[in-house]
């Protein structure tokens, strides 16, 4: 598949490329550019970045200088309306919990990035319990599912810091856009009457009117 792409390159630029490629995909925390020759170099990040075009994913820088692989917005777009790729309406809510708690109210009182999405700030799981109208063993299912899948990790309590769930490693992965995107869901589902929620909903109306006055 990357023969193309390649091919123009000597053997040791192959395996440096090579070399980039995997670990943007199957790292889980953004890697160093200084400990890649094919991430640090424009020229060759750019080809790493077609190799990645090439699976429908695209680079994503983390800080100044670290990089990860996410899915393309085109392909994530794709993705979500395909039933079979959402997940089920629990695991949703409860992911939902967990950021509102470990990342939303940390974020309003000013503790957080706008942008970030990683948080030193569990949401306890005595809380979402009593946030949630899921079942007990319904809510510590989803939390099992979404830990595996990456979405959520668990934090041990330690000392006097309480144990729970934050934001996982897959989180590193949302594009520029696809972040936006997750911040206006957020929005709109912790303070759907808010004025900040009603401009997102007018803004999308527009959106999808002018969408369909170019179709």
């Amino acid at each position: 598949m990357f023969e193309p792409l390649l091919r123009s390159y000597d053997e040791k630029r192959r395996a440096e490329l090579v070399a980039a490629y995997m670990a943007v995909e199957y790292a889980a925390e953004p890697v160093a550019e200084v400990r890649f020759a094919a991430l640090r170099q424009p020229s060759l990040r750019r080809t790493v970045e077609e190799m990645l075009r090439l699976r429908g994913r695209t680079l994503v820088r983390s800080g100044k200088a670290e990089w990860i692989s996410g899915y393309r917005d085109d392909v994530t777009a794709e993705l979500g309306a395909d039933p079979d790729c959402v997940p089920p309406v629990a695991d949703r809510a409860a992911l939902t919990l967990v950021l509102i708690h470990s990342v939303a109210i940390p974020r309003a009182a000013g503790l957080l990035a706008d942008d970030s999405w990683m948080s030193p700030y569990p949401a306890t799981l005595e809380e979402l319990r009593r946030r949630s109208q899921l079942p007990v063993g319904e809510l510590e299912s989803s939390l099992r599912r979404l830990r595996t899948a990456g979405l959520v990790a668990q934090v041990k309590a330690g000392g006097e810091e309480a144990g729970g769930f934050v934001p996982g490693p897959q989180f590193h992965r949302l594009t520029p856009a696809a972040r936006r995107r997750l911040q206006e869901e957020l929005i709109l589902a912790a303070g759907p009457g808010s004025p900040l929620a009603a401009a997102i909903r007018a803004r999308r109306r527009g959106q999808e009117h002018d969408r369909g006055e170019s179709a």
